[in-house]
């Protein structure tokens, strides 16, 4: 009969085999606590820990709603920093202020969570790309209520949600997260809750029974941006201030957390209990870092690895690349192809004159239509910019060259990646890394940059490369390994320069980008040579070739002799080169490298690929159409730049911009 009974139990411990691990790795890291510290926890300790991961474990109960319909939240730090910031501005000493602010907290993430649901479910957009603009449109509103820290929140409001429930026994935090598991297990029960497995596992089959797709994906990320507005208002008592940044670092920890807890990236399997686990995990980790005096800049780089390497358990499962790699002597997408394959895509040439030649306008006709937008907005822009200041004149042409300079780079490497169905979010850090690197290394001497130069560009295809084995060799989500690749090298930037950069770009840097060649600045020539070399690329080369055709379909590409995994690298190894080579061209902008000089080209970076027409799904787009998306978008921040505009709305516009593009270019569904 135990025989029996065991059997029966071995396939329910596997199903929940991701939450028992979590579990288990939680209750490791608390006996290594206690092992690690002077004496064991006592009431303070565990009122310490629960308060200080109860946002953290709240907001991945959020991004655990969403993942498991195959979705993914970037919206989730910035709702948390809109939550505190109106809370700290606007909470009053009396109860009843306290619960309405409270109760407009949580309502306010629900209703960024509803626009997130109606672009994703509604008209079908990519999650990743509208989270992400949603989550800059809700940064800048955030700094509109508050533009650096401050406010005050009484001394009840934090002591309701992180002092002591029961005196000495249980603190309020534990209540509040125990509520909201008990809200998600009841959840769990109802018809919503096996929906919401069954979107995530398979949306079509889904449909295709019954189940209400669109309305069952609104409501989650409804859910989801409450959850993140509880986790604010925890935050708020937290800290008893307001910090328009206070959710920026949250949100590697959140996707670490719900990797850890169990969730499967991709939906259908998981669970918000282990994300709970997760999250106090962590605050383990960070306790155990602490009490053996490891610096905090160590702290992004811990967090990135976990959440790269947590995304890792799946692969030793037989139907993931690497693990074909390791069971036979190649790997079957990076072989060497066989003579005759289809690799560049080539149709047969018909003879001279049996095929009567096509004009140019109707080839490129599909090419102009989304591409020639940008360049019509462009200069619409620049006639009100000469109407509101007089008139351009050669000097702002000079200056608008100059800083679209960056995003012309950028955007071939983003681009490309977008084109084959992916997308890099490690270009910050590796911009940073890379000004820092040749600041630190040259320290202002010319000889230097003949080999300086050089390294930095080697290690931003290096970064490039890692991103791109990671996607290829463990089928991981390009999100998560480059969201995972840029906390490393935050980390990475922060332990080399110890928080402080130092030196100078070298002379030739400076030159190029701040000199003059025939009454010019130099890299404007440089970008007009870039430019001509980048569509060349695209367009006119086996590798451009063989991008378009991963983007159109991948499995269509492979079966035509296209090596993808090779290829998905080959776009990454190029977007650490673009990223890398504006990081070097900005430390030689300035003289100098400073922290965070990469934060401003994320979303710009997509912006302008998205606006010049190109498929954020990937499979169309052209460089050119980039580009105008480069000049329109730096034109537009430049005309705002010479108004009293806040420089909030700058961060609203770049959201709004790539919503209204992604939704104006998107494909549509047939019928």
């Amino acid at each position: 009969m135990s025989a029996a009974l065991s059997a029966g139990m071995l396939p329910e411990l596997l199903r929940r085999r991701g939450l028992l691990t979590a579990i288990l790795v939680f209750v490791v890291l608390l006996v290594t606590v206690n092992l690690l510290s002077a004496a064991p926890m006592g009431y303070f300790d565990v009122s310490y820990m629960s308060s200080g991961g109860a946002p953290l474990a709240l907001a991945a109960v959020g991004q655990t709603l969403v993942i498991l319909t195959g979705g993914f939240d970037l919206s989730a730090g910035a709702v948390i920093s809109l939550v505190n910031v109106l809370l700290a501005t606007h909470l009053g000493a009396s109860p009843g202020s306290e619960i309405l602010w409270a109760v407009i907290g949580i309502g306010a993430g629900a209703c960024v969570g509803a626009v997130n649901g109606f672009f994703v479910a509604v008209l079908r957009l990519q999650p990743i790309v509208v989270t992400l603009a949603v989550m800059f449109v809700t940064e800048g509103m955030t700094l509109l209520v508050m533009d650096k820290p401050g406010g005050t929140v009484p001394a009840d409001f934090s002591a309701f949600f992180t002092g002591s429930a029961i005196p000495n026994l249980l603190p309020a935090p534990i209540i509040i997260v125990v509520a909201v598991l008990v809200v998600w297990g009841l959840l769990k029960q109802t018809r919503f809750g096996t929906a919401l497995y069954a979107v995530g596992s398979d949306a079509d089959a889904a449909r295709f029974i019954g189940i209400k797709v669109v309305r069952t994906t609104f409501l989650t990320y409804m859910l989801a941006g409450a959850a993140y507005g509880l986790a604010g208002v925890m935050v708020t008592a937290q800290t008893s201030t307001g910090d328009p940044l206070v959710g920026q670092p949250l949100l590697l920890q959140i996707f670490a957390a719900v990797v850890i807890g169990g969730t499967v990236l991709g939906g259908g399997r998981g669970g918000c209990v282990g994300s709970v686990f997760g999250a106090y995990a962590l605050m383990l980790i960070v306790n155990i870092l602490l009490v053996l005096n490891v610096p905090a800049y160590y702290g992004t780089v811990v967090e990135g690895l976990i959440l790269i390497l947590a995304s890792f358990s799946g692969a030793a499962h037989a139907g993931l690349p690497v693990a074909r790699w390791l069971a036979s002597p190649s790997l079957p997408s990076f072989r060497r192809r066989a003579r005759g394959a289809v690799t560049d895509l080539h149709l047969p040439s018909a003879r001279a004159g049996t095929v009567p030649r096509v004009p140019w306008m109707r080839r490129h006709a599909e090419a102009l239509r989304y591409a020639v937008p940008a360049y019509i907005c462009f200069l619409l822009v620049l006639v009100v910019t000469g109407l509101m200041f007089g008139g351009i004149g050669p000097h702002y042409i000079g200056v608008l060259a100059v800083l679209s300079s960056f995003l012309i780079i950028l955007a071939l490497g983003q681009g490309a990646v977008i084109l084959t169905g992916g997308l890099d979010l490690s270009l910050p850090w590796t911009i940073g890394l890379a000004g820092i690197l040749v600041a630190g290394l040259a320290q202002g001497s010319a000889d230097a940059a003949l080999w300086t130069i050089p390294l930095v560009l080697a290690v931003g295809a290096a970064i490039g490369a890692l991103n791109g084995a990671g996607v290829v060799l463990f089928g991981l989500p390009p999100i998560v390994v480059t969201l995972g690749m840029n906390g490393i090298l935050q980390g990475v930037a922060l332990l080399y320069s110890g928080g402080t950069p130092s030196g100078f770009a070298p002379p030739a840097v400076r030159w190029v980008m701040t000199g003059s060649l025939g009454g010019i600045t130099p890299v404007i020539w440089l970008v007009l040579l870039f430019i001509l070399a980048a569509c060349l690329l695209l367009s006119r080369t086996g590798l451009g070739r063989r991008i378009y055709a991963v983007g159109n379909n991948p499995r269509v590409a492979r079966l035509a002799g296209v090596n993808v995994g090779r290829t998905t690298i080959g776009v990454y190894v190029l977007s650490g080169l673009c990223s890398a080579l504006v990081g070097i061209m900005l430390a030689g902008f300035s003289g100098q490298a400073s922290l965070g000089m990469g934060d401003d080209y994320l979303l710009p970076s997509i912006a302008v690929v998205v606006v010049g027409g190109t498929l954020i799904t990937g499979g169309r787009g052209t460089y050119l159409g980039m580009v105008g998306g480069v000049l329109l978008l730096t034109a537009l921040q430049t005309l705002l730049a010479g108004t009293t505009t806040p420089p909030a709305i700058r961060e609203i516009l770049y959201g709004a911009v790539v919503l209204a593009a992604v939704v104006a270019l998107r494909e549509r569904a047939p019928g």
